[in-house]
């Protein structure tokens, strides 16, 4: 239904790539112990850009800051490109995972993927009731 609404489209790319953060994020934390572990990000999405057309696509390959495709199970493409995003603080093992900075980036992305939901239901609200015949 959205293929031809620039702005439903940009939503639902942004939502995706806001799915892939979290999952970057999650591993992560989920690495916070393990010797030698760099924590990574995803690189920003270019929202702008999404809403003036000016990706040839929507949904290009999923990279990390450094490059490298983005290779999760489950693996979406959403326009995301995984970068090294390291943490302000490195262990004695090697680990540069900061707890803390995680969860304010989960955090982060869990508002911004709120905000998306909710303009996506107002968008296609309004698409509901421009479609809905007069007096009904």
């Amino acid at each position: 239904m959205d293929q031809g609404i620039s702005l439903l489209s940009a939503l639902k790319s942004r939502m995706g790539w806001l799915t892939d953060r979290q999952k970057v994020v999650s591993q992560n934390v989920a690495n916070a112990s393990t010797p030698g572990f760099k924590p990574k990000d995803l690189q920003a999405q270019d929202f702008a850009a999404l809403m003036n057309g000016q990706n040839a696509s929507l949904f290009p390959t999923i990279r990390l800051m450094d490059g490298t495709p983005l290779t999760l199970p489950g693996d979406s493409t959403h326009g995301s490109k995984e970068i090294k995003a390291p943490d302000s603080e490195t262990t004695m093992d090697g680990n540069s995972v900061v707890l803390e900075e995680q969860m304010l980036k989960m955090s982060e992305s869990r508002q911004n993927f709120e905000a998306a939901v909710g303009f996506y239901e107002k968008s296609m609200n309004m698409v509901r009731m421009a479609a809905k015949a007069p007096g009904k």
